[in-house]
């Protein structure tokens, strides 16, 4: 008899969000959870999220956590540094005094010139500039679809991650398994449909992933990122343009194992005080704009939790009674839908554990956009100590 205390499969999640230079948050965190030997049987994100997730489940190394440190750093030390930082006086009415302020010039400089090992502008890709075979003048900037050329992420990212690891081969219990197949960690990432906008999932054990893959899931348009064509005729943008936190993918993705998720947020939910200038307003805008979505799913997983224990109880009294007096059509039909709605689709989330990026004490819009050395650090740092305050 199928009994409604049957112990499921328990998959950790870990959910990575998009958002720049701000994923290298994400990076320290990661660094805590390999310190405290914390494993994840599923990663999904989207944007910066899934190139962070693409390097943790797919290193090259046995040390995931190193290869991704040594990948932001890597970026970091490739930006420029040519516009200088901008001094001012702000004045503190709270105080009544006039304070000595430094804005940091990073983005503007990524902005104009780029991060060689991760995107260049295209007034400085001179191969671009080029009359095609269509006799087409698309270099034209009145024809520009896109602003800046991610692709010299490819070189970056080939040092540190094993594609082989990240396909339907190296799911574990396959026949082409090599001997460290219990060790994969499955992919998950997002992207969406320029022409249809409906999601598009690469699932690496359903899909190879690839780099097209990754490159389309960081094509966020306003930040002047082109679209990739991952199929014929399928062009895709940023998924984080419809969610930044893709729990839903991975629940749709994996419906009949439970979950602890744990969720990196490198937007914050909450902030202590309301914003005190417009840099502060667009900053906390984007916030809101790219935070998880998802808070409904939590309290609807409790309820879909409730109904399957619901069908499981009675299930078990409805296999102790006596079948000759039910007719065999509803008999098959109440062990069919059993079947579909409580083995095949009934996860349940037993917990969500979120670690939250804090703003500094004077966020501005484009600080996702900041790729100095000294902020790459700083984050990772505070991702390391964020997880350890929210592990104890």
């Amino acid at each position: 008899m199928y009994s409604h205390t049957h112990v499921k499969e328990i998959e950790n999640v870990l959910i990575l969000q998009g958002g720049g230079s701000l994923g290298a948050f994400a990076c320290g965190v990661c660094k805590t959870f390999a310190k405290k030997d914390i494993k994840f049987d599923i990663i999904a994100g989207t944007s910066i999220g899934a190139i962070n997730g693409a390097i943790t489940a797919g290193s090259k190394n046995e040390n995931p956590q190193k290869d991704l440190e040594d990948f932001w750093i890597e970026i970091a030390e490739s930006s420029y540094n040519i516009i200088p930082d901008i001094f001012s006086f702000d004045y503190d009415y709270q105080n009544n005094k006039i304070n000595y302020k430094k804005s940091s010039s990073a983005s503007i400089n990524a902005a104009v010139f780029g991060v060689p090992k991760f995107f260049v502008p295209r007034w400085f890709n001179w191969n671009m500039y080029r009359y095609n075979a269509l006799n087409d003048y698309t270099m034209l900037p009145s024809h520009w679809t896109y602003i800046y050329d991610n692709t010299l992420l490819e070189k970056t990212l080939e040092k540190y991650i094993d594609f082989k690891k990240l396909s339907p081969d190296a799911k574990p219990n396959n026949i082409n398994n090599n001997d460290n197949s219990n060790n994969t960690i499955r992919l998950i990432i997002s992207a969406v449909d320029v022409l249809s906008a409906e999601p598009l999932i690469f699932d690496s054990y359903k899909t190879q992933i690839q780099m097209k893959h990754l490159l389309a899931t960081i094509g966020y348009p306003q930040y002047g990122f082109p679209w990739i064509e991952v199929n014929d005729g399928v062009y895709a943008w940023d998924g984080a343009l419809l969610s930044n936190t893709p729990i839903r993918e991975v629940m749709l993705a994996s419906p009949s194992n439970d979950k602890n998720i744990f969720v990196i947020e490198n937007y914050p939910k909450k902030i202590d005080k309301l914003p005190s200038n417009m840099s502060e307003v667009q900053s906390r805008a984007k916030d809101i704009m790219f935070t998880d979505k998802d808070q409904s799913l939590g309290k609807m997983s409790k309820l879909i939790t409730r109904h399957i224990r619901l069908i499981e109880t009675l299930y078990d009294i409805f296999e102790e009674y006596d079948h000759s007096k039910i007719d065999k059509d509803i008999i098959k039909y109440i062990e069919k839908e059993h079947k579909l709605l409580v083995e095949k689709y009934g996860a349940k989330i037993l917990k969500i554990k979120r670690i939250s990026r804090e703003n500094n004490e004077t966020p501005y819009s484009l600080q996702n956009a900041d790729f100095s050395v000294n902020a790459i650090k700083e984050l990772i740092i505070q991702g390391e100590n964020k997880a350890l305050e929210s592990l104890n």
